[in-house]
């Protein structure tokens, strides 16, 4: 049974690493949270230690270290905002731990080479929750075009509309020195998504990236994509919200629709055992997705063309 730490015990993602972290039969120890609203721990792990302070969860971590391999930290999943993740992960290395890292694994690509750095160091490990990898329709849609002719060029379009209260532009979220903006934010899933299926990334053309939406065209080895990514409720199509949705999530490729709404329960507890039995996901396969959202953060707008996405017609 492995021994795991989380920082970030607050969040909204929390609650699916700990569930993983019981699925797979291990235990969480420490928890680590400058909010003290973690009353979901009690529903996976009472007995784990709480800190708000960081200085005084570091002390314990390290007394766990010298107290023997049995009382040891394994891991320390990371649940933090994403400006802090670099830090945070460079301190579960140095701590004699794996790090297992929330999306987005860092904010730009070259803190990606200063964690390969410290990975040699310590000779601990990065994993990183890269989910999309492991849905059954995702990994379907891969075998279809590995098993197409090298030259075929798909037509793709990217929709993902998730619409979020006016707290979200108050909070680290909306900030983009602390979230990376919106691409980076709800987007960088489905940029990894892309470049796992359909190969190397070849044109990334920004048209739109405001503070709630961003919109572009991205062509990879094998398809031309249209993304559209928002957060405004008005974006959400009318039949969504005829029927109460607040979401919006749709990929057509070459006009049929990737039926993938479904199956996203388990997949931080398939994360979980991929890492587990060595299988998971490290630094070097993030960098095409954090290269591709860093870009998108720091492009010129290009205008717009017939090929644009529909929903940039706002």
């Amino acid at each position: 049974m492995k021994n795991f730490a989380l920082i970030g015990a607050a969040g909204y993602i929390a609650p699916r690493h700990m569930k993983a972290i019981k699925d797979t039969g291990h235990r969480l120890v420490a928890a680590l949270d400058p909010n003290d609203s973690v009353g979901i721990i009690d529903s996976h792990f009472p007995d784990a230690e709480f800190f708000t302070e960081f200085e005084r969860f570091d002390r314990h971590i390290d007394k766990m270290r010298r107290s023997g391999d049995d009382k040891r930290i394994d891991y320390v999943s990371i649940c933090s905002p994403n400006y802090l993740h670099d830090s945070h992960m460079r301190f579960a290395l140095r701590s004699g731990a794996d790090a297992i890292c929330e999306k987005p694994l860092v904010l730009n690509p070259w803190n990606i080479d200063g964690l390969q750095e410290i990975e040699r160091d310590t000779g601990r490990k990065v994993n990183t929750i890269l989910q999309l990898r492991v849905h059954p329709a995702i990994v379907a849609l891969r075998k279809q075009v590995a098993e197409q002719k090298k030259n075929t060029k798909h037509e793709v379009d990217l929709t993902y509309i998730t619409s979020r209260g006016h707290w979200y532009l108050q909070s680290w979220k909306g900030d983009v020195k602390k979230s990376g903006g919106i691409a980076t934010n709800i987007g960088v899933h489905f940029f990894d998504m892309l470049h796992y299926i359909f190969g190397n990334l070849q044109a990334n053309v920004v048209h739109a990236n405001a503070e709630t939406y961003a919109g572009g065209y991205l062509e990879y080895e094998h398809a031309r994509v249209r993304w559209f990514l928002s957060v405004d409720y008005a974006d959400v199509p009318d039949t969504q919200k005829a029927s109460g949705q607040r979401t919006f999530r749709s990929i057509t490729v070459d006009g049929q629709e990737i039926e993938f709404s479904g199956g996203f329960t388990d997949l931080h507890t398939r994360s979980y055992e991929g890492i587990l039995a060595g299988q998971g996901f490290g630094l070097e396969e993030n960098r095409t997705a954090i290269q591709t959202v860093s870009a998108i953060r720091n492009a010129p707008l290009a205008p717009l063309t017939e090929d644009y996405h529909p929903f940039l017609k706002k």
